[in-house]
């Protein structure tokens, strides 16, 4: 081996992201994100590579083995450019720009990894997803692109190409604030409702088309809509897409959690990378569907894809992790999928029939040679297909599953990327707090409380928030996302009785919201401005995999209205609301969590439902599971306690709630008007399942 194919390091090995640690010993030349990079481009006069991804993303993997450990390609790029690496998850500001400015060089196609050819001055020049080694059936090579930049960059087209990109920079700063000046039509809810129907899949559920994304608010949306319209339609395309999602190869039937995605319509063929956000949004989803129908099985689900967390996605001092990877031992889906022989040899093989069965395993496989568990149709009617009872058969398929899953845990594991974000933390926070029902699952209201101490501890420096920690290191300046999402989860712990501080820290991080992100046109902007490196600040409102840092901040200041009955916070999310009226009513579908906030703005059910309870906690327990176990569009609860001087002056309406003749007492009001209060328990259960 020449001295120039030795193994290299570059200078990210000094970072802690896994992503581009992952990078941290090919030949290129990498960069991480900052002044060093942008100065050495300026002073060598060079344009700037910038390959954005992150540490479970498949074709990263793929780009990076093809071109980027390629030494040949290693000294073009380090000849011709800056090449700079960033974390899309370390730097979502950074990534969001850029694919922004893509989306509008590719008409609309985007992804990851993301590669954009940059100007010293960050200006945007060209733009692709994965690029081959070579050019091959149309797509442009990398070989082919640097040998072209570095042509171009050293000739008289160079000027035009600057210019170009310049341009493209000032019509997106020409459209970075919009301002509204009425709030959308009530009307506007039923008509993206209707268009929603219209594009939906009714065999297998979700949207038509592939691949297929699970849309867990989307789901949290159409819940709420069936339940203010009381629309059957509504219902019924829930329960279809979360049950086609559940009996696909998207879920992980023996380990619990959900893939990215799904390659096809069906939601067999998954991409097998698993996310923290997705788990958190879509265990939202099953919760709120379990309490809408009582159907058991959706709370299972739930439960499933948290134990997974709880056991594979859990630091020790109680963050959750980021995301594991879809490859393991070089094959994308290896860990998840299964040949014949190996679950006959472990279950035996006459015993092993029916369960082959219902998971469609068989000798020729229905994934490169090997199976991908899925079920073709549901478990009671192959219960009734096969005259066997279905009890019996849920207690033989669960013990059945329990032994494969025991194996599968000797095998080699998926790369797991283990920072702790503290926006996602947020969205799982959340859906932990929601999980909580009764004494048998205190665990999950438990970890939630321990993930927002440990962002507290790690994460909440000199009053600002960060948003990232990894290996004893917190970094990056959290942006709206971190706030809105946190500040959501802290007040889903408040409303489930986990102590009036985190009621405390969510007013401290909307006040920070507040002052650092608020646009002059109302709403809000994704970064603070103390960004020195980003060439546009910009608000975002679309929804994508996450909901929009607006959308979120939105709901929080509804709630917060509910809550305090302040007019400010009601009056900052009417102006975000104006802000996006013209975005959501062009196309409702990228725009569901604003329709979600615009449905609790015009519901004048929307309640605070106030418990105060008396010195002995009377009807405490059952009172919490009522409210937990029905959906109830729009809500907000208070716990008081006498003697709570923290919760009284963070909440002054909440005052006079106190307990009439020392029993445990039930408020329930609607838009600052209150009924008359509640003491027995009967007429408390009745008032409550009213409100469902």
């Amino acid at each position: 081996m020449s001295d120039e194919q030795l193994p290299s390091t570059n200078r990210l090995a000094r970072e802690k992201s896994p992503y581009l640690l992952q990078h941290a010993h090919n030949p290129v030349d990498w960069y991480p994100w900052g002044n060093e990079a942008f100065q050495a481009a300026k002073e060598l006069d060079r344009p700037i590579f910038l390959s954005i991804g992150y540490a479970t993303c498949h074709w990263c993997h793929v780009m990076e083995r093809e071109s980027f450990e390629n030494f040949e390609v290693a000294k073009l790029m380090n000849d011709a450019f800056i090449n700079i690496k960033v974390d899309r998850e370390e730097l979502p500001e950074v990534d969001s720009l850029y694919m922004e400015f893509a989306q509008s060089m590719m008409a609309g196609t985007a992804g990851w990894p993301l590669n954009v050819i940059l100007t010293p001055d960050l200006q945007p020049i060209f733009a692709a997803t994965y690029l081959p080694l070579r050019s091959s059936h149309g797509l442009m090579g990398l070989i082919e692109l640097v040998v072209r930049i570095q042509q171009v960059w050293h000739s008289p087209e160079r000027d035009r190409i600057e210019e170009q990109a310049e341009k493209i920079v000032e019509v997106f700063h020409s459209n970075i604030l919009t301002q509204g000046e009425d709030l959308p039509e009530k009307e506007l809810i039923d008509d993206s409702a209707e268009m929603l129907f219209k594009m939906a899949d009714s065999i297998y559920g979700g949207m038509k088309s592939a691949p297929k994304f699970p849309v867990g608010y989307q789901m949290n949306f159409i819940l709420r809509y069936a339940a203010t319209r009381k629309d059957s339609r509504a219902l019924f395309y829930v329960e279809r897409t979360l049950e086609m999602m559940h009996r696909g190869g998207i879920y992980d039937h023996l380990g619990g959690g959900f893939s990215r995605y799904s390659v096809d319509e069906r939601w067999f063929l998954p991409h097998f990378e698993k996310m923290l956000y997705d788990n958190a949004l879509l265990a939202q989803a099953y919760l709120e569907a379990w309490q809408a129908t009582k159907k058991m099985t959706y709370r299972h689900i739930a439960e499933e894809v948290l134990n997974y967390v709880l056991r594979e996605m859990t630091h020790p001092e109680g963050g959750f992790y980021s995301a594991e990877d879809a490859d393991s031992e070089g094959h994308e889906g290896y860990f998840y999928t299964w040949q014949l022989k190996e679950v006959e040899a472990l279950l035996g093989k006459k015993e092993s029939a029916l369960f082959c069965e219902y998971y469609d395993i068989t000798q020729a496989g229905n994934f490169e040679g090997r199976n991908i568990l899925h079920t073709v149709i549901p478990e009671e009617e192959f219960a009734r297909k096969k005259g066997v009872d279905r009890n019996d058969l849920e207690s033989l398929l669960s013990l059945q599953r329990q032994v494969l899953w025991q194996a599968r845990q000797q095998r080699i594991h998926p790369f797991k990327d283990d920072k702790i974000l503290s926006s996602w933390n947020g969205l799982m926070i959340y859906s932990m707090a929601l999980a909580t029902n009764g004494e048998e699952n205190q665990k999950y209201l438990q970890a939630a409380k321990r993930s927002a101490s440990f962002l507290k501890t790690h994460l909440w420096h000199n009053g600002l928030l960060l948003r990232r920690w990894r290996d004893g290191e917190a970094l990056y300046e959290a942006s709206l996302e971190e706030y809105a999402f946190l500040c959501r989860g802290l007040l889903a712990l408040f409303e489930a009785d986990a102590g009036v501080e985190w009621l405390e820290w969510a007013l401290q991080l909307n006040e920070i919201v507040q002052s650092n992100f608020k646009s002059e046109k109302g709403a809000y902007f994704q970064t603070s401005g103390h960004e020195e490196n980003i060439i546009l600040r910009r608000c975002q409102f679309s929804d994508g995999a996450e909901p929009s840092g607006n959308a979120i901040q939105c709901e929080n200041l509804l709630k917060l209205y509910q809550l305090t009955g302040e007019e400010r916070f009601l009056e900052d999310a009417e102006e975000v609301l104006k802000a996006v009226e013209e975005l959501v009513d062009n196309y409702p579908p990228g725009y569901c969590y604003h329709l979600m906030n615009l449905n609790r703005y015009y519901d004048k059910n929307a309640v605070l439902i106030v418990i105060s309870l008396n010195d002995k906690e009377e009807y405490k327990d059952e009172l919490f599971e009522l409210l937990t176990s029905n959906l109830i569009a729009h809500r907000s609860i208070v716990w008081r306690r006498n003697g709570d001087n923290l919760l009284q002056s963070l909440l002054p309406d909440v005052k006079d709630k106190v307990p009439i003749n020392s029993k445990t007492t039930l408020y329930i009001c609607h838009q600052g008007v209150c009924k008359n209060p509640v003491t027995l328990f009967a007429d408390m259960r009745e008032a409550i399942l009213e409100l469902a």
